[in-house]
């Protein structure tokens, strides 16, 4: 896994705030299995979940937009995501060394980036 923050201030009630003033409305919450096999498994689970935040909280920064376009960019990246309300986002890779490398591509433009391991149901016997 792969976290990256591109050094802005977010807010949560300015996103919420602004989530509010679009009408729209939480999902309902996700069923997620309490563990996955691998991280391919975990990234194809996520897929049908979203962050109801995420759209207000790109509007509001985009740069958090640009954040996701480039985890989603890179070959091993699996998925991508905000996290939270903002401004880091996370995107999960086929395994920590391709997670390092990208954290050093991402860190040249000064965000900060930071690569390590999510254990899988596999890994833990």
């Amino acid at each position: 896994m792969l976290l990256v923050n591109p050094g802005v201030a977010v807010p949560t009630p300015t996103v919420f705030k602004a989530w509010k003033e679009s009408g729209a409305s939480f999902r309902a919450p996700a069923e997620l299995l309490a563990r996955w096999d691998d991280a391919r498994d975990m990234a194809e689970s996520l897929r049908s979940t979203s962050n109801d935040l995420q759209p207000p909280a790109i509007a509001l920064f985009p740069v958090i937009g640009e954040v996701i376009q480039e985890l989603e960019s890179s070959d091993t990246c699996l998925f991508a995501r905000m996290s939270g309300s903002g401004a880091t986002c996370f995107g999960l890779y086929i395994d920590v060394e391709a997670a390092k490398r990208e954290a050093e591509r991402l860190r040249i433009r000064g965000w900060w980036a930071e690569a390590g391991w999510v254990q899988t149901a596999g890994e833990l016997s």
